[in-house]
């Protein structure tokens, strides 16, 4: 299951919780982010979004994909710190550039929502079989086919990883060069990116035909071969985190 999706298989409180619990932390960390745009508030929800993944030790592995957007992090404190439109207080010079705290500030707000967002995806993914969640999701009510589809996201990437590893193996056993500079890599890269897709394509098609033969697409009720998995603590964690919620709302409004 591991190297076909995200997920890391660990032994923590964090893996043990419910997959609906942890779609409501995703829910809430972000919409509190935005309802309380308080920089030293941002960086508290951030915070416990990092500290679940270190409690799930998962938190190297969403290193990563943080690395991934760093460039668009970048180019945020970069044009916010230059042009954002309450920039008064030049806070340094660059050559010929200024930068100015209130653009810088509203800068690293938008970075460490982006740093939490990530995170508290990475709660989920990270520590959630993708099997898992979806069953949860069905016995909850949501369309089979719908489930499907979530199933194949999470699968997709890792997917197209492994892929790709064993075209890029295939082809330079036969002498094309894949490792050197940037302009030899971006060479490689197209001819290596057609099969990838191509065989990702004839791969889902492959499992939308198995699937259909085993009965996929009939009517009627649904059984599951696993019994409905109890899970600790849901119901306290989840009133928590409405009760969180509810309050960043109401101190946005009052405040």
């Amino acid at each position: 299951m591991s190297s076909m999706t995200l997920y890391v298989k660990r032994d923590s409180i964090i893996h043990n919780l419910d997959p609906l619990t942890k779609i409501l932390f995703i829910f809430v960390s972000i919409a509190m982010t935005y309802i309380y745009p308080n920089l030293t508030f941002v960086i508290i929800v951030t915070t416990v979004s990092l500290l679940l993944l270190v409690t799930g030790r998962v938190f190297i592995k969403i290193l990563p994909i943080i690395g991934i957007s760093l460039v668009l992090i970048l180019s945020i404190i970069v044009i916010q710190g230059l042009v954002h439109p309450s920039n008064e207080t030049v806070l340094f010079k660059i050559g010929i550039a200024t930068f100015y705290k209130e653009g810088l500030l509203n800068a690293t707000l938008v970075a460490t929502r982006v740093v939490n967002m990530i995170s508290a995806f990475g709660v989920l993914i990270l520590t959630t079989r993708p099997d898992e969640l979806v069953e949860r999701l069905i016995q909850k009510g949501l369309s089979p086919k719908i489930g499907y589809v979530f199933l194949s996201i999470f699968q997709l990437l890792p997917e197209m990883q492994s892929t790709m590893g064993k075209i890029t193996d295939a082809q330079r056993s036969r002498g094309m060069e894949t490792e050197g500079n940037l302009f030899v890599r971006m060479k490689a890269f197209f001819p290596l990116i057609g099969p990838v897709v191509l065989n990702s394509l004839n791969d889902t098609k492959e499992r939308a035909i198995a699937i259909e033969m085993r009965g996929f697409s009939t009517k009627g009720k649904r059984t599951f071969i696993k019994e409905p998995k109890s899970y600790k603590y849901s119901t306290i964690i989840n009133l928590l985190l409405i009760t969180l919620l509810i309050a960043t709302i109401l101190g946005r409004i009052l405040l």
